[in-house]
């Protein structure tokens, strides 16, 4: 892990992207280890977290985990998922975040010397581009080691580096969690599947 003790950094999470990642990698973050991590490597000014909820249940399985990183450093940006039909007459529930995290980033990249983005989705190379022209510097947290890749290869060659997920796993992994990777844990970068909300149904930490 690289060390940019004299950068003012800010973590920029796309919540259901990072989560995918990590179970197709077989194994689940404990968010005050990746907060710490990033704490000893640099300035942290900030560690933001997007994700969606449905608001309409009674209990959110994801409402645990937002809990108790509101409660623990890291700011986090929310807001109702919408459910609609497809083509096919199926029930989908959608939950992009990828405006609020964009918005953040290019308000916030003054501020910065260095931002770091947790998420594999191809849509953010402009983002990082028009960043990077700010003179801040960028760097992408996803996997190429998972089956397929959850990193877009157009944001990987745009970033000023790129972290593989796997090699900072040993400093971020929930105790016990490990688990054989499952391919129908890999969500869409786009769309969440009826069945794939229910993420994170506990809180990952210590």
């Amino acid at each position: 892990m690289p060390n940019y003790q004299n950068e003012r950094t800010a973590l920029f999470i796309d919540g259901s992207n990072l989560y995918a990642a990590a179970r197709a990698l077989g194994f689940d973050i404990d968010y005050k280890k990746l907060l710490n991590v990033f704490k000893k490597n640099g300035q942290l000014v900030r560690a933001l977290y997007y994700t969606a909820l449905m608001e309409e249940q009674e209990y959110s399985p994801i409402r645990p985990l937002v809990d108790w990183l509101d409660y623990n450093g890291y700011t986090m940006v929310t807001k109702p998922t919408k459910e609609f039909t497809d083509a096919a007459g199926r029930r989908k529930i959608k939950g992009n975040m990828d405006i609020e995290l964009a918005i953040d980033v290019m308000e916030m990249a003054p501020h910065l010397d260095h931002i770091v983005i947790f998420s594999g989705d191809g849509d953010f190379r402009r983002l990082v581009e028009a960043v990077q022209r700010k003179g801040v510097r960028v760097t992408v947290v996803s996997t190429i080691r998972s089956q397929p890749p959850m990193i877009a290869d157009e944001l990987r060659r745009q970033a000023d580096a790129f972290i593989e997920l796997a090699d900072i796993q040993e400093e971020i992994q929930r105790a016990g969690s490990q688990h054989k990777p499952d391919q129908h844990d890999i969500l869409p970068h786009d769309d969440y599947e009826d069945d794939g909300i229910d993420y994170e149904d506990e809180p990952n930490h210590a």
